[in-house]
């Protein structure tokens, strides 16, 4: 039990990279709250938990502030403070070239993906500071690396600036005792990719990241001193190119 007496929460965590990251944590003994925008994914994946502590579940929109703010002063009530945030609330469209995105996706995603990331920072930080101690993890993507037709225009933009604010949040952070880092996936089996503008085969599924993947190395990394800060993980689907 590695993670025995600590807190996490985690946005986007009623499906995929998110479930599969609050499973991990909390069978290392993490007292864990998953948070999004449907109740009924987030039940679900706190009862596939069977462990102790149970999985804490909170309703919230990451784009919408105020919501934010409830969120981390419900995830204070319940464990007091929060050690670990991962940031992994994300959205795409299925029409993400340049000529065919509408503006309102534009917005919708840079919001979920970027600020909604930043609101989450925003809130959680003081208490770090303040202890001295803790960990945010950004959910990012290859596409945030380097952008590529199959992200689409908004989704590349929305996570380069989640890259681009996790590295400044480790430098002003990190003497600070607040480590962070932006993990940059390939190809992963979420719902996510329901949103894709040609279908995805059962095979390709099969063949690229599984949550669990993900899961693997938000743990090391949540596993590692404090004295330790991994600021950049790209992790890839073997046959996936990168380039």
């Amino acid at each position: 039990m590695k993670l025995s007496g600590k807190t996490a929460l985690i946005t986007g965590g009623g499906t995929g990279i998110g479930k599969a990251i609050a499973i991990a944590l909390a069978e290392e003994g993490c007292r864990v709250a998953v948070a999004g925008r449907r109740e009924e994914p987030l039940r679900e994946a706190a009862e596939s938990f069977a462990g102790e502590p149970k999985i804490e579940v909170h309703v919230a929109d990451v784009a919408d502030r105020d919501r934010v703010t409830a969120l981390v002063n419900w995830a204070y009530e319940q464990f007091g403070r929060v050690d670990i945030l991962v940031n992994n609330a994300g959205i795409n469209t299925p029409h993400r070239s340049l000529l065919e995105l509408d503006p309102n996706d534009w917005d919708r995603l840079m919001a979920v993906n970027a600020t909604g990331a930043y609101n989450c920072i925003h809130a959680v930080v003081p208490g770090m500071v303040e202890r001295g101690d803790g960990l945010i993890v950004n959910i990012s993507s290859t596409s945030g690396k380097r952008a590529g037709l199959l992200g689409g225009v908004a989704y590349n933009a929305s996570k380069f600036a989640m890259a681009a604010l996790g590295l400044s949040a480790a430098l002003e952070l990190g003497e600070k005792g607040v480590r962070v880092t932006n993990v940059f996936p390939g190809e992963v089996e979420t719902p996510i990719l329901d949103n894709r503008p040609v279908p995805v085969s059962t095979e390709h599924r099969a063949r690229i990241l599984q949550g669990e993947d993900i899961a693997a190395a938000v743990l090391m990394i949540a596993c590692l001193p404090p004295r330790a800060h991994v600021a950049e993980l790209i992790i890839k689907p073997t046959t996936q190119r990168y380039e």
